[in-house]
């Protein structure tokens, strides 16, 4: 059995900013590829760390081009992630029209790669109109949701918006595992279904970046009840481990 070592770890156990030699802050209203309808921006309103919790809110306010705010953070040139197993312990907001999610890219998507050739590993995603459905998806050039072929479950969870749970992914060169208070969810298995084992189709190659961000609306997020915000996306740690 395949054993994990802890390798770096962040607890939000200083009240004010994340610590930024692990976090970027990313800040813009583009919509993404998606047409979200938020603002990220690095303000206190949006994003800070108290009583050992990071707050990512989402706002109804105009901002910018944007009717929406919200934050998100990166590891983009600070933490580099490899196989291994990745853990963040969280608590998701509520409402139509929230899109929080976990997940990793390639680093190779700032190096010309872009997307999806560089990769996407969608540790979860939760869309508001379909409150307890978490989805775990891969996305790569030959398989990818605009095209509608990639690798991709969701199931209905009972309660999990009530409280924090344990969101997990173990990564490894063949297989990818996904998996909430460590009960296994998914595993996408390297060519299986007779998919393409090539880098256009299996680009899950280190080093890869993770990201944590509160969307709102856009084309997966869909309609948004107003009369919801604010609302938090709340994150008591990240947890990064390595193959012994």
């Amino acid at each position: 059995m395949t054993k994990y070592e802890l390798l770096w770890e962040d607890h939000f156990d200083v009240d004010g900013p994340v610590n930024p030699d692990i976090w970027n802050v990313d800040v813009g209203g583009s919509g993404f590829g998606n047409n979200e309808d938020q603002f990220y921006t690095n303000r206190p309103e949006n994003i800070y760390c108290k009583d050992s919790i990071l707050h990512i809110v989402g706002r109804k306010e105009d901002f910018e081009h944007r009717h929406y705010t919200s934050a998100k953070i990166t590891t983009f040139g600070k933490k580099s992630i490899s196989y291994g197993k990745i853990e963040v312990r969280a608590k998701l907001p509520k409402g139509k029209g929230t899109w929080p999610a976990i997940w990793m890219l390639g680093e190779s998507i700032r190096s010309g790669a872009g997307w999806p050739r560089c990769g996407e590993i969608d540790i979860m995603e939760n869309v508001g109109r379909n409150p307890e459905e978490m989805h775990f998806s891969l996305h790569s050039e030959m398989y990818n949701h605009k095209i509608n072929t990639h690798q991709t479950y969701f199931e209905t969870v009972p309660g999990i918006l009530d409280d924090f749970q344990v969101f997990s992914l173990i990564w490894e060169e063949n297989f990818i595992t996904f998996m909430i208070n460590d009960k296994e969810y998914v595993t996408f298995k390297k060519g299986e279904d007779g998919r393409d084992t090539t880098e256009s189709g299996w680009p899950y190659i280190p080093p890869y970046f993770l990201i944590i961000n509160f969307a709102i609306g856009g084309n997966w997020g869909g309609k948004i009840d107003d009369s919801i915000f604010p609302q938090e996306f709340l994150i008591d740690y990240v947890k990064v481990y390595e193959r012994v």
